[in-house]
């Protein structure tokens, strides 16, 4: 699963992607920098997995990741192929889910493609892009479908039930995730202002400017979304000395979390993911599944011999292992259970799969 990471050309998607995943991704100081979409597998920190690997003596630690995926920037107009318009949005379309960044800091070296710095008038722009580009799809979709939904085709009469629905709304300039519409059956139709969004403020360097951030702190409360405020010029920095130095510069700069870490748990929140690990001697490693997933299947993440021969998964929760002290405190407590192939994989579980095939 990918977040896109859009917004304004120059408000700091690259620094950011470059932030996230240490990569050289173009990040200079003009508009369209980015042309085609830069793909970085982001590592989900975990103190979790060091713990286990204790445990088990593991040679080998390996975490979770969230694949991002840095799209050049939108212009007013992009709905009708303005800048790269057409491109990006099509690079959108293809997500999981958008992390929208907002400049939110002052800075007279970097052009503003908005002229003045209006964080709310800004996040507006792409919303509104977003709208209008849905708006066309959603009407060329209503079109194919109205003459066999007048001939009463059922699947069609279903179609334009939901398209007449999200239309309406989008003329309204409501985005499809925030409409009172069945949200599964509009899912066929991969409406991108369907998909889940935080909010990423891109600030200056300190204490973040407040008057910048409330009126995006408001539009994210009221879409029940994250809103994090990161400096990404200072992560990008920081990303690149040794991890062992790392903790020093962030506590001079008096940031307990980094923002990097705090990004990552709200994407694996925006996807909709639990964690769970598997943890031996070779190897202890983390993976990322989508909340409801079921046992036989979280097996087949890992293989699909595990899945195809899966006869029961042994399961403990890590919680255990912290409240008892050890695997072998867990086992005497008899906290392991014994699951089947249609078992709910929770949060922070560990499981050994038996299978045979």
């Amino acid at each position: 699963m990918e977040i896109g990471i859009v917004g304004l050309p120059n408000v700091g998607k690259s620094t950011l992607f470059n932030a996230l995943t240490g990569a050289a991704a173009a990040a200079s100081n003009f508009p369209f920098t980015t042309i085609e979409p830069n793909v970085g597998v982001v590592p989900l920190p975990d103190e979790r997995l060091s713990r286990l690997a204790d445990e088990w003596k593991s040679a080998k630690i390996t975490p979770s990741g969230i694949r991002f995926v840095d799209i050049a920037g939108l212009v007013k107009g992009a709905s009708q192929g303005e800048g790269l318009g057409n491109q990006f949005l099509a690079n959108i379309r293809s997500v999981d889910a958008v992390a929208h960044v907002v400049r939110c800091f002052r800075d007279d070296n970097v052009v503003n493609v908005m002229n003045e710095l209006n964080p709310e008038d800004a996040a507006a722009v792409v919303e509104t892009e977003l709208i209008l580009a849905d708006l066309q799809q959603a009407q060329k979709a209503f079109d194919k479908w109205i003459k066999p939904a007048k001939c009463g085709e059922k699947e069609a009469q279903a179609k334009c039930d939901v398209l007449g629905e999200v239309i309406k709304g989008l003329d309204q300039g409501v985005p499809v995730r925030l409409q009172k519409v069945d949200q599964e059956a509009a899912s066929q139709f991969q409406f991108i202002t369907a998909k889940p969004v935080m909010y990423v403020a891109n600030t200056a360097e300190g204490a973040p400017d407040e008057t910048l951030l409330a009126p995006l702190r408001e539009r994210a409360a009221k879409e029940n979304a994250a809103l994090i405020p990161i400096c990404t010029k200072f992560e990008a920095e920081i990303v690149q000395l040794p991890p062992e130095e790392r903790k020093e510069y962030y506590d001079a700069a008096g940031i307990g979390t980094p923002g990097l870490a705090r990004l990552s748990q709200a994407g694996k929140d925006l996807l909709g993911l639990v964690c769970f690990f598997t943890a031996g001697q070779p190897e202890t490693r983390a993976w990322l599944i989508t909340k409801g997933t079921r046992a036989v299947k979280a097996a087949g993440k890992i293989h699909s011999d595990i899945e195809r021969g899966f006869i029961r998964a042994e399961i403990y929760r890590y919680k255990d292992l912290e409240t008892l002290g050890s695997y072998k405190a867990i086992q005497e407590a008899k906290k392991i259970t014994l699951e089947g192939k249609d078992y709910e994989m929770q949060e922070g579980d560990v499981a050994y799969f038996r299978f045979s095939v």
